[in-house]
């Protein structure tokens, strides 16, 4: 049985709320795992059977970034105060308060942004990054959505057009047709899982961070996130690279490629089947796989210089 131990981790004037799952039975080497959760703003709730990693012997830690779940809230915070360094920032700050040397990155749609966002900085103890169902540019993910969102029935495409234009984004007719979305390219499962439910119950009850930084939704992106790219840093990133999609991921191919092809060492998993939250969807498996790259990519070298801030 696994022990589950939560701290609240002082961060400037404020405190990051951490999760961390110890195996029974720890492998030697096997270094602990860093869970990014996605939104921004949905918390760690939606990653939580990740904790299952531990069954392999490492440390699992899941933790709510500042502005959402059980860290501190800021809703009075400046649009301004809410951008990628303040994540970088607070995760280093994490590592240092936890001293964790060598370790693995596992990052969720934003989650897999800003894991991104770390890598590129050359941390000294990361060994390896996942990047889940994520993409290079918030421009590469609109276009992917505008794909899609042609794909979609006609009524229901046109409702998301008519509302979105006329600003009635809470009209019952346009959050019916945004489930239409969610049904095809976010959850596939038959019924939303709970721990799902949760993340977003959380952040409708405090959107600040999504609404600032994404959007209303998934797909339409008006937020300080809009103009976000890492693909002209992505050659900078020298630890090996797993990249994660669904088949039909609202991370469609063209908003993941770039990982895949500017990563000095990388490589594409791509479940059949499945969308963005693919963990939810074949958990077993998924977790077969991130185990499998884990093990293969322990500490073996130190990797080059650090200019994490």
């Amino acid at each position: 049985m696994a022990i589950v131990e939560t701290l609240r981790v002082p961060f400037r004037d404020w405190h990051t709320w951490t999760r961390i799952t110890r195996p029974d039975h720890p492998i030697p080497g096997a270094l602990p795992v860093v869970i990014l959760h996605g939104g921004p703003g949905m918390a760690h709730n939606y990653l939580r059977n990740l904790e299952k990693l531990a069954d392999s012997g490492r440390v699992v830690i899941h933790y709510d970034q500042l502005g959402c779940g059980n860290s501190t809230h800021l809703p009075e915070a400046p649009v301004e105060f809410w951008t990628p360094e303040l994540f970088v920032e607070e995760f280093t700050n994490l590592l240092s308060y936890l001293q964790i040397g060598n370790y693995h990155l596992l990052g969720q749609s934003w989650g897999g942004m800003l894991a991104a966002e770390i890598a590129v900085r050359r941390p000294g103890g990361l060994r390896s990054i996942a990047i889940c169902n994520s993409p290079a540019s918030m421009e590469l993910w609109s276009e992917a959505a505008g794909r899609l969102r042609s794909e979609l029935p006609a009524q229901t495409a046109a409702a998301l057009t008519l509302h979105e234009a006329a600003g009635t984004l809470t009209d019952p007719e346009y959050l019916a047709a945004a489930d239409v979305f969610y049904a095809r390219h976010v959850c596939r499962t038959e019924q939303i899982p709970g721990d799902f439910a949760e993340s977003v119950a959380q952040m409708e009850a405090d959107p600040t961070v999504y609404h600032t930084m994404n959007g209303p939704n998934e797909f339409y992106v008006v937020g300080t996130l809009r103009d976000w790219s890492i693909e002209d840093r992505l050659e900078r990133i020298n630890v090996p690279a797993l990249v994660v999609a669904g088949e039909f991921d609202e991370a469609a191919p063209e908003t993941w490629a770039p990982y895949a092809e500017r990563i000095p060492v990388a490589r594409v998993r791509i479940f059949r089947g499945g969308s963005h939250c693919v963990h939810l969807e074949q958990p077993d498996s998924f977790r077969d796989v991130i185990s499998e790259f884990l093990a293969r990519h322990e500490a073996t070298s130190q990797p080059a210089e650090s200019t994490m801030p």
